[in-house]
C-alpha cells in the first residue's frame, strides 16, 4: 500500500464535556488541527496517493464544522440553551455525537472517506486521522473503510 499524509490547522472552536466531573465540563476552546493519513494500492495518473490540491472540499468542510464554532454533544442537557444562543446569533452551533478530540477524529475520518469514495471510486482512502487540541494532546481514529479493504491484497 502507498501512503501519504496531509495536515490541516487553524480551526479555533470551543466545546464542553457536560458529563465530566472536572473542569472539562466548562466551555473551553482550542485551535484544532487534523492530520489525515491516506492509502492506495495504486497511484493516480500523476503518481499520487491523493492529490493534495484536490482536498479543497475537505478544508471547506473542516472550516464549516470547526472554525469559530461552538460544538455541543447531542446529549448535552443544555442543548436547548445552546440552540437558543445560536438563534440569537451569540454562537455558531454544531451538534455532534462526541465533541471531544476522539469524536472529532472519527467525524473527520467519515467526511474524508465519503469525499474520496465519491471522487476516486475507492482507489484511495483515509486510514487514520489525528485530531490535535494543542501540542501536548491528540486523539486518533484508525480504520480502513470497508470498501478499501477490497482494494488491499
Amino acid at each position: 500500500m502507498y501512503t501519504c499524509s496531509k495536515s490541516f490547522d487553524g480551526f479555533p472552536c470551543c466545546h464542553r464535556q457536560p458529563n465530566h466531573g472536572g473542569h472539562c465540563r466548562f466551555v473551553h476552546g482550542y485551535s484544532r488541527s487534523f492530520t489525515c493519513w491516506f492509502g492506495a494500492s495504486e497511484l493516480d495518473a500523476n503518481g499520487f496517493v491523493v492529490d493534495f490540491s484536490s482536498l479543497k472540499e475537505l478544508r471547506k468542510q473542516l472550516r464549516h464544522q470547526f472554525d469559530h464554532t461552538f460544538l455541543a454533544n447531542s446529549d448535552d442537557p443544555l442543548l436547548s440553551e445552546w440552540e437558543r444562543l445560536h438563534e440569537l446569533g451569540a454562537l455558531d452551533l454544531r451538534v455532534m455525537g462526541n465533541v471531544g478530540m476522539e469524536g472529532s477524529a472519527h467525524w473527520v475520518w467519515q467526511q474524508v472517506n465519503t469525499l474520496l469514495q465519491e471522487r476516486d471510486g475507492g482507489r484511495s482512502w483515509c486510514w487514520k486521522v489525528e485530531a490535535r487540541e494543542n501540542s501536548s494532546n491528540a486523539a486518533y481514529w484508525e480504520a480502513k473503510p470497508s470498501w478499501a479493504v477490497d482494494h488491499c491484497s
